[in-house]
C-alpha cells in the first residue's frame, strides 16, 4: 500500500490544486526555456558555414544530429527515473538534472565551435534526463491516487508552464543569436535554467516532503553492484568509441545511426524485463502494461512527426517560407512559437473539458484523435512541399496551420500519456515508468533523424505524404481498439479481455 506524502495532504491552493504544483510549474517553465530556445538554433547552427560560426554540416547530417540527441535526452529519461527510485530521491535528482543542464548549456556558450558543442549537448541531455522524470513524477506525488481527473488536469497546468518557457525561448534565444551571435544566445538558455534552479531550490519547501526518500532504496550490496556495473559499462563503451574511432571507419552520420538502433533496442528490452523477467510486478500490473505497451508505440508515432518541428519544418521555413512580414524579417524559428502560444491559450480550456469529461471519452481515444491530428497536419504539409517544389516560397500560413493542428493533437497526447503513465506503473517502478514515457518520444525523434534521409532519394511532399500516411493508420487502428484497451487499462467502459500473456 502506497504512504499519502505530506504534500498530498495540503489543501489546493494554486488555481485548485496543490501549492508545490507553483513550484514545479515554474522551475520546468525555465528549463523549458532553455532546451527549446537553444533546440529552436541548433539545426540551423549545425548547418551553418564555419565562417558564420556554425558547424558545417550537411542538411541530412545535422538532422541526424538533431534527432539522436533529443532521442539522447528522453533515453537517458529511463537512467534518471531508476536513479531518482532506487538512490537519490525525486527532488535530489531534480536538483542534481538541473545543475548539470545549466553546465550543459554554460559549455555551448564558448565561443568555439566544436568540441565545446559536442561536450554541451551531452551534459543537457545527461541533466534533462535526470530532472524530466522525477519532476513529472512529483507532480504525480502531489494528488491522491483516485484522483485521476484532478491529476490529468494538473499535468494539464503543469503542460502549460512547459509550453510558456518554450513560447519565452523561442523568443528571446533567436533574436540573440541574430548575426550569427550563436554563443551569446546560448549563454541565454544557461541563464533560464539558472532562473529554474534557483526558483527549485526556494519553492522546495511547498513540496511539503514530497520525492524526498527513494523509493525503493538500494541495499548497500545492490549499491556495490550498481557502481561496479556502471564503471564497467562506461569503461566499456569509451574503449568501443576508441577502437571506432582510430579504425577510420567512424562518421558523425554511421554514430547517429548506432545511437538510433541503441534508441530502439532499449525500450524493446526494457519492455521484455518489465513483462517476462521482473518479480516485483503483480498479475494486474503486468495486464495494464500490455495496454501501456500500445500506447506506447503510437505515442512514437506521434513524435516521430512532432518532433521534425525543429528540423524539417525548420529548415522549410528557412528555405522555401516568406519570413519578411510587415516590413519586419521574422527568425525561422519564431514561426514554431504558435504551437507553444496555442498551447498556453487553449490548455486550461482542455484541462477543464478532461475534467469535466471524465472517463466518458478514454485515453486510447485521445491518443487516437492525436494520431489523427498530427498525420492531418503532414497532408497539410505535403501540399505546402508541392506549392513550394518549384523553388517559390510560400505563404507562413501554412506552417501555422501545420503547427496549430499539431498542437491540439499534442494537448491530447501529452497530458493524457503522462497521467496514464502514473496510474499504470507498477508500485515498483514509479519513476522509471516516467522514463519509460520519454522513451517513446526518444524512440520517435530517434527515427525521425534517421527518416529524414528519405528526402535524398523523394520528392519532399512524398516525404510528409508517407509520414502522413503512417500516423493515420496508426490512430485507426488504436480507435478500433479502444475497448480492449481500456479493459486491459481496468476501465469499467472498456470490453472484456482475453487473458493477457
Amino acid at each position: 500500500m502506497q504512504t499519502v506524502s505530506p504534500a498530498r495532504d495540503r489543501g489546493p491552493a494554486f488555481s485548485g490544486h496543490p501549492r508545490g504544483l507553483a513550484t514545479l510549474c515554474g522551475t520546468e517553465m525555465w528549463e523549458r526555456f532553455s532546451y527549446y530556445g537553444m533546440r529552436s538554433i541548433l539545426v540551423l547552427f549545425l548547418v551553418a558555414p564555419p565562417v558564420a560560426g556554425g558547424m558545417g554540416l550537411s542538411e541530412t547530417t545535422a538532422v541526424g544530429v538533431y534527432g539522436v540527441y533529443i532521442a539522447s535526452v528522453y533515453l537517458l529519461a529511463l537512467a534518471g527515473g531508476w536513479i531518482g527510485d532506487r538512490l537519490l530521491g525525486t527532488r535530489r535528482t531534480v536538483l542534481l538534472g538541473a545543475c548539470v543542464i545549466m553546465s550543459g548549456h554554460l559549455a555551448m556558450a564558448v565561443p568555439v565551435a566544436g568540441p565545446f558543442t559536442w561536450l554541451g549537448l551531452a551534459l543537457i541531455a545527461v541533466g534533462s534526463g535526470l530532472l524530466k522524470p522525477n519532476i513529472a513524477a512529483l507532480v504525480g506525488h502531489l494528488y491522491r491516487d483516485e484522483d485521476e481527473p484532478r491529476r490529468e488536469a494538473g499535468y494539464t497546468l503543469f503542460f502549460l508552464g512547459i509550453n510558456v518557457g518554450a513560447f519565452l525561448g523561442i523568443i528571446v534565444v533567436p533574436w540573440l543569436q541574430r548575426g550569427d551571435r550563436w554563443h551569446q544566445a546560448f549563454g541565454a538558455a544557461a541563464a533560464g535554467m539558472a532562473i529554474g534552479l534557483a526558483q527549485y531550490v526556494l519553492g522546495g519547501r511547498r513540496l511539503a516532503g514530497a520525492g524526498e526518500r527513494p523509493g525503493h532504496r538500494l541495499t548497500p550490496a545492490e549499491r556495490r553492484r550498481f557502481t561496479a556495473v556502471a564503471l564497467t559499462g562506461t569503461a566499456v563503451t569509451a574503449a568501443a568509441l576508441g577502437l571506432w574511432a582510430l579504425s577510420g571507419t567512424f562518421t558523425i552520420e554511421r554514430f547517429t545511426l548506432a545511437l538510433a538502433v541503441v534508441t530502439a533496442l532499449v525500450p524493446l528490452a526494457y519492455f521484455a524485463f518489465l513483462l517476462f523477467g521482473s518479480h516485483e510486478i503483480t498479475p494486474p500490473e503486468r495486464t495494464g502494461l500490455y495496454a501501456y505497451l500500445w500506447l506506447f508505440l503510437a505515442a512514437a508515432v506521434f513524435w516521430m512527426i512532432y518532433d521534425q518541428a525543429g528540423s524539417a519544418l525548420l529548415l522549410f521555413a528557412k528555405e522555401h517560407t516568406r519570413l519578411h512580414i510587415l516590413g519586419f524579417d521574422v527568425p525561422p524559428s519564431w514561426v514554431a512559437n504558435v504551437n507553444s502560444l496555442t498551447i498556453i491559450l487553449l490548455a486550461p480550456a482542455f484541462a477543464r473539458f478532461f475534467v469535466a469529461a471524465g472517463d466518458r471519452i478514454g485515453i486510447p481515444a485521445k491518443f487516437a484523435a492525436a494520431l489523427l491530428l498530427i498525420g492531418l497536419s503532414f497532408v497539410v504539409m505535403a501540399v505546402a512541399a508541392g506549392f513550394a517544389a518549384g523553388g517559390t516560397k510560400v505563404s507562413v500560413a501554412w506552417l501555422l496551420t501545420v503547427y496549430f493542428i499539431q498542437t491540439i493533437g499534442e494537448i491530447f497526447l501529452t497530458p493524457v500519456g503522462l497521467s496514464v503513465t502514473r496510474r499504470l506503473a507498477p508500485a515498483a517502478f514509479q519513476n522509471q515508468m516516467m522514463g519509460v514515457w520519454y522513451l517513446a518520444i526518444a524512440l520517435g525523434d530517434a527515427a525521425g533523424g534517421q527518416v529524414y534521409r528519405l528526402t535524398t532519394v523523394v520528392p519532399m511532399p512524398v516525404y510528409y505524404l508517407v509520414l502522413a500516411l503512417a500516423a493515420i493508420a496508426a490512430g485507426l487502428l488504436i480507435a478500433l481498439g479502444s475497448g480492449r484497451l481500456r479493459a486491459l487499462m481496468g476501465d469499467p467502459a472498456g470490453t472484456e479481455p482475453a487473458r493477457a500473456g
